[in-house]
């Protein structure tokens, strides 16, 4: 359970006490602390995706057992383009 640990070391450096992160997230305390004890696999999407939208982490990283800032996040951006030099002017 690696990735709880790290998980809650998240909300306390950024929220100071689990009470005050289940308050943002909108969870019971419980919930939040069954997550930390009984491990992310064992919660609810749900609040897993809720939980990953208040901190700012990617969930799919989350599910892999890494915690991923969205910022850091690689993002795929395809682009298409036409050049049609009998249309320029």
């Amino acid at each position: 359970m690696q990735i709880e640990q790290e998980l809650k070391a998240l909300v306390l450096r950024e929220y100071k006490s689990i009470r005050a992160f289940s308050e943002k997230v909108e969870l019971p305390y419980s919930t939040i602390d069954s997550i930390f004890k009984r491990g992310i696999a064992n919660s609810s999407v749900a609040n897993v995706l809720k939980i990953c939208k208040v901190l700012g982490i990617d969930a799919d990283a989350l599910g892999e057992g890494r915690i991923v800032k969205k910022s850091e996040s690689p993002r795929i951006i395809a682009a298409a383009a036409h050049f049609d030099p009998d249309k320029l002017t």
